[in-house]
């Protein structure tokens, strides 16, 4: 359940994944940046923190590719704090490579990270640890799978699980027996990576709600194919039982981003099965969630009502299907067992009448991005005059440019409308400006990449979709946070009625 309820009038934060924190390691982790950075939210009165997906990510380093949709992704996990606990020695540190403090290069960071995560784990192997042993009870639901999951990835040279030896893939009980008991040290490292990152991120998330910051997750609709939910629960997805390859595929159909639509390949959901168990496995999988985070951001959260469905062979989302899906009974059920439900939804793209009913009636915010507001007339649904109270404004998201690099490709027409908005505008300022449009927006909440609040260009974005190198690796330097920055995005804050303590 959330520390504290969603009921602020009027709120604002930043959207920062934890990989873009400043550090000598080579990646963003949990260690002091994070803390520091929590310090700097507080003192601009931010009441919210938002993260992309915080799972184990594989080919491409993308949040929203995980290999489990409830463990958390070991580089995360802070060097300096396993010093701390004497789990590494400081000599462990002294030979760092020397990487980029601009961009994560996770060729780079992943063997010297995983070799001294490696060493930890050896040494807490020695102790007899009770906290372990009651983590490992609490979370057997998906950690046993998971951590088999990975040992025998590994051990099949990081083969998709489909490609295992049969008997494997399809979970036969003798054979995962043998295997067990054959990797029973890989299996127990991954344990501790999860019992590790558990530990690290809790306490960084308590310090947050300590300083009245609230974090807002992110879950995908989807799961990837090649995880470990796919592999311990193949009956809750549409899976070919003879291929072990998705029998229907997720997408979106085309539009006016894509000719072809986007082909997702991530398999869609066995919705019936899914049915039938009372949404089992969505109950452990939000509930898992809610541990982690106060609020989710549900990705994609048109897919609940219906879903665009290709069938196994297609090589574009050309050829598909709408199908209806069973949002209703699905949010009632979640809510009938864990109570409200602080969601956010991303309904972004082309959204029906029936899935901002499914929206509504549950009441879940839903999204507002200021760059999609200046292409058209009066009527754009994202401009902040046609807002209701109930959603999220954004200047951008993790998938958009930043705003600099938009301003700098606008067209005439979206340069001139938003300078007739903000008063004529000095193109110096326009992430300034554009904060101001969503700060002093009716609607509740309003988040700020921390790429605009920093004026930072095109460099500086996190991810273009569709293009496959070099997404997710954008970091900052803590300099870049300057006296400036602070006493301006404070003074917004507290003009526009968003900080901390402002409202009774």
């Amino acid at each position: 359940t959330p520390n504290f309820p969603m009921s602020f009038t009027r709120a604002s934060g930043i959207l920062l994944h934890p990989t873009s924190l400043p550090g000598r390691y080579g990646i963003g982790d949990l260690g002091q940046s994070a803390y520091g950075f929590v310090d700097f939210l507080a003192e601009t009165k931010q009441q919210l923190w938002q993260i992309l997906p915080l799972g184990p990510t594989g080919h491409g380093n993308s949040p929203y590719m995980c290999y489990s949709a409830m463990a958390g992704n070991p580089l995360l996990i802070s060097l300096d704090a396993l010093v701390d606990q004497g789990l590494l020695n400081h000599g462990d540190l002294v030979d760092i490579p020397d990487f980029s403090r601009e961009r994560v290069n996770y060729e780079q960071v992943v063997p010297y990270k995983l070799s001294l995560l490696k060493r930890a784990a050896q040494t807490f192997q020695l102790t007899e640890s009770k906290e372990f042993q009651e983590f490992c009870q609490a979370h057997s639901f998906w950690l046993e799978d998971y951590c088999l999951f990975m040992a025998l990835k590994e051990a099949n040279n990081g083969l998709s699980w489909s490609q295992w030896d049969g008997s494997v893939a399809r979970r036969e009980p003798e054979a995962l027996a043998s295997w067990r008991y054959k990797l029973a040290d890989e299996i127990f490292l991954q344990k501790f990576l999860q019992f590790e990152f558990c530990r690290q991120w809790f306490a960084l998330k308590a310090y947050a709600n300590e300083r009245h910051i609230q974090i807002i997750g992110d879950m995908p609709i989807y799961v990837a194919h090649d995880s470990a939910d796919v592999w311990a629960f193949p009956e809750n997805f549409m899976i070919d039982p003879e291929t072990l390859q998705p029998s229907e595929m997720a997408g979106v159909p085309p539009d006016y981003f894509s000719e072809t639509g986007q082909l997702w390949g991530n398999p869609t959901y066995n919705w019936k099965v899914l049915e039938e168990t009372q949404f089992d496995w969505w109950l452990k999988r939000i509930k898992t969630s809610l541990d982690y985070v106060d609020q989710i951001r549900i990705d994609h959260f048109r897919g609940f009502e219906s879903y665009w469905a290709v069938p196994e062979g297609q090589n574009t989302a050309m050829h598909g299907t709408w199908i209806e899906a069973p949002g209703v009974p699905l949010f009632e059920r979640v809510e009938a067992v864990l109570g409200k439900l602080p969601f956010l939804a991303e309904d972004l793209g082309i959204i029906t009448p029936e899935v901002e009913a499914l929206r509504d009636r549950f009441d879940f915010p839903g999204m507002k991005i200021l760059q999609f507001a200046f292409g058209s007339d009066h009527r754009n649904p994202y401009l902040p005059f046609n807002c209701d109270r109930n959603f999220v404004i954004y200047t951008g998201t993790h998938d958009n440019d930043t705003t600099v690099g938009w301003y700098t490709n606008a067209n005439d027409y979206e340069k001139q409308r938003l300078a007739t908005f903000v008063g004529g505008l000095v193109p110096e300022s326009v992430n300034w400006a554009m904060i101001r449009l969503a700060l002093s927006s009716v609607a509740n909440l309003a988040i700020i990449p921390l790429q605009d609040l920093l004026g930072l260009g095109s460099e500086a974005r996190m991810n273009t979709p569709g293009k496959a190198e070099s997404n997710w690796e954008w970091r900052f330097d803590h300099s870049m946070l300057t006296p400036t920055v602070r006493q301006q995005f404070v003074t917004l804050t507290e003009l526009y009625g968003r900080a901390t303590h402002q409202w009774p």
